[in-house]
């Protein structure tokens, strides 16, 4: 795509959204303004290199200008306007060539305890705040949507999503079984145990991803039993949303109304329903997609936390990383770095 046929493309979208007869059919009017979103990004990018390619110029014909003084002046800034100029382009490129799908900005993260009972409902925890504090490092933005806190401090389940730039890439390869192997507080000739803990990473659903039926949903209300004030415990403000066709069953209950708690559910579903349409997909092309990194199938054991070694390891990649605590406080950076990297040398 050239820069002439993205602009005349851009301006017939911009004519399409501002014809108020697009406005009545909501699912095209969100995908004209998506692409439109897309296009724009493009322009964007496409504009920043041709300005780089100038100053490049610019700069080449200072270099021969034949002043010492000047010439070292212009040798830096091609060098700085030259690797300006990569990352423009990987970024052209990368929105060229993704068939015009935007990396999400939002995710839902589902945390479940597995086998293991307390231990795993603590270890199940020890992940929640693992992520959540990284997100928070990343000045992104956490939802808490539901959660089933245990009496010792565990959770049974936590569900929450995350917003803001590059919480996908950073994230979407956390899918999987997590296993810990630790001695439990609570052991008394200090046996190692081995517990479990599940994580779902999914890209939220928008409107244009997924359609839902009202007809399609059973909706009830329920005393909320988790945090939130009195109010929320003595008023129905917790949802929970049955999609009948498929029999899956989504509930929020952390939010203080009735309407948020609702808005939550929707979500959850959509993006739960788009999840499974994916995983449907995925399972045909199994075959031809495999990679090292390994596979979407979340019964696989992608990563074991060993705390007698202190050690870390992931079983996809084969590489193992140190200092337990740190990394359970949020200090994803090393491992998220590396899964990214794999990541790429496969696509590669």
């Amino acid at each position: 795509m050239n820069n002439k046929d993205a602009k005349k493309e851009y301006d017939d979208l911009e004519q399409k959204l501002s014809d108020p007869e697009l406005l009545k059919n909501q699912k095209e009017y969100g995908l004209v303004a998506t692409r439109a979103a897309k296009l724009g990004k493009i322009l964007e990018a496409m504009d920043a290199v041709q300005k780089i390619e100038t100053e490049i110029a610019s700069a080449e014909e200072m270099r021969l200008s034949g002043d010492p003084e000047l010439k070292a002046m212009a040798e830096e800034d091609i060098w700085r306007l030259t690797t300006q100029k990569k990352e423009k382009e990987a970024l052209l490129k990368k929105l060229t060539t993704t068939g015009g799908e935007e990396e999400p900005t939002k995710i839902i993260m589902e945390i479940r305890a597995g086998a293991g009972g307390d231990e795993a409902a603590l270890f199940a925890a020890q992940l929640f705040q693992m992520y959540t504090r990284f997100a928070e490092s990343k000045k992104w933005r956490v939802e808490i949507i539901d959660q089933s806190p245990t009496t010792i401090g565990g959770i049974k389940e936590a569900i929450f999503e995350l917003s803001g730039d590059g919480v996908w890439r950073a994230l979407q390869h956390e899918s999987g079984v997590h296993r810990v192997q630790r001695v439990p507080d609570t052991e008394k000739i200090g046996r190692i145990h081995t517990s479990t803990a599940s994580v779902a990473v999914l890209p939220e659903a928008k409107d244009v991803d997924m359609e839902v039926k009202p007809e399609d949903v059973k909706v009830e209300f329920f005393r909320s039993s988790g945090p939130g004030g009195q109010n929320v415990n003595k008023v129905e403000t917790a949802v929970r949303l049955t999609h009948i066709p498929t029999g899956l069953v989504v509930a929020s209950q952390e939010g203080r109304s009735q309407a948020k708690n609702r808005e939550h559910a929707m979500t959850l579903l959509k993006t739960r329903l788009l999840d499974a349409r994916r995983q449907t997909e995925e399972k045909k092309m199994a075959a031809e997609r495999r990679e090292q990194i390994g596979t979407a199938d979340r019964s696989e054991k992608i990563r074991t936390y060993n705390f007698p070694q202190d050690r870390i390891t992931d079983h996809r990649i084969k590489e193992s990383w140190h200092h337990i605590h740190e990394v359970l406080a949020g200090n994803l950076d090393p491992i998220v770095k590396a899964m990214i990297n794999a990541n790429q040398q496969t696509q590669s």
